[in-house]
């Protein structure tokens, strides 16, 4: 299980069945308007079944400061976030966050180190992690996309 910005305790296995993106991200990264386009993929595929999960982070230069009612303000407020929202956590070092351990350790190219903010993760119906997206690819990207729609075909 895992803890929302309530302090609600969420399973992940309430998602099985369903293809996830899942997707570390910051409020104060150049990156950061990619909340608007992952709020834009949520609401294009969510009724299809696509889950777009999002764990702050601030690990990369200290660009997550707020705690977690913060963030999920901010996510609410500048880009109508509505996908699920999880506390912070760590997505390398020691701290790891066991998703993110789980993630990072599965062979290339899936695997290997968090790169920065907004590094996303595509998951299929039956739990595995089919395709890594680096921070740079948009949301919108026509081969994220290409990859979702035949994961909901």
């Amino acid at each position: 299980t895992y803890t929302n910005p309530r302090g609600e305790q969420v399973n992940l296995q309430q998602y099985t069945g369903r293809p996830v993106l899942v997707v570390n991200t910051a409020s104060k990264c150049g990156l950061t308007p990619q909340y608007e386009a992952l709020q834009k993929l949520h609401e294009e595929f969510a009724d299809r079944g696509l889950v777009v999960l999002g764990f702050p982070c601030d690990q990369f230069a200290h660009q997550e400061p707020g705690d977690d009612a913060a963030i999920e303000q901010f996510c609410t407020i500048n880009y109508g976030v509505t996908f699920p929202l999880f506390s912070k956590i760590t997505v390398k070092g020691q701290e790891m966050h066991p998703l993110y351990h789980e993630l990072t350790t599965m062979p290339e190219p899936i695997g290997g180190e968090v790169l920065w903010n907004f590094q996303k993760y595509l998951i299929n119906r039956e739990g595995e992690v089919v395709a890594k997206f680096g921070p740079q690819t948009q949301p919108q990207d026509p081969a994220l996309v290409a990859q979702v729609e035949s994961l909901l075909a």
